[in-house]
């Protein structure tokens, strides 16, 4: 019986959500090496082409380590909100990807008190972290000092944190060592979200 993680990926718009499912479905080989992928994959409707932006809920499953990865991207704009509110009722945990540079935004403070009024206790995914005067350790405090304001749990405050660059196709638990890939990221899935009932 394959073991399953269902996580959804939330985000302010811009912060890079689509660009990490990318990097996510290649990372789990959906894709034979001489098939051209394209970028946002998942963003397939044509409005969301026009205006670069996630505005249907999709989910796509990936296998890494003998895991099977649900991973449904949510729109990042606040014109949304309750298509983000349904498809978090679908998710055992979230990612929560906020810019490095920028830190949590309106449309962040909204998803992430959603995610955790339904008891989910998100990954913390610090991204573009190769941005010149970006500051991961900052933005990470931030989070810290949101999540406490919207009333998370103990254990949600708990969270674990990993940096990286999606664009460039790395993650680390560590923003100053990037890595050549972003299988943090998935490992901090297997480990920190509750299997699937």
């Amino acid at each position: 019986m394959q073991q399953i993680r269902n996580v959804a990926i939330i985000a302010h718009v811009d912060h890079g959500k689509t660009t990490l499912v990318d990097k996510m479905l290649a990372a789990g080989n959906l894709f034979r090496d001489n098939q051209n992928m394209g970028t946002q994959i998942l963003d397939s409707n044509d409005l969301e082409r026009e205006r670069g932006i996630t505005i249907l809920s999709k989910n796509v499953s990936i296998n890494y380590n003998g895991y099977k990865i649900n991973i449904i991207d949510t729109p990042g704009h606040s014109d949304f909100g309750g298509e983000v509110e349904r498809v978090l009722n679908m998710a055992d945990g979230c990612l929560l990807l906020v810019d490095a540079f920028e830190g949590p935004m309106p449309q962040t403070r909204f998803v992430l008190q959603k995610a955790l009024q339904l008891g989910l206790k998100p990954i913390v995914v610090i991204n573009k972290v190769d941005k010149p005067n970006c500051r991961p350790d900052e933005v990470q405090e931030q989070v810290f000092e949101l999540m406490c304001n919207l009333d998370a749990t103990e254990d949600q405050l708990d969270f674990p944190t990993v940096f990286g660059s999606a664009k460039n196709g790395w993650m680390s638990l560590d923003w100053q060592q990037p890595t050549d890939n972003i299988t943090a990221v998935l490992d901090a899935i297997i480990e920190y979200i509750p299997e699937a009932v």
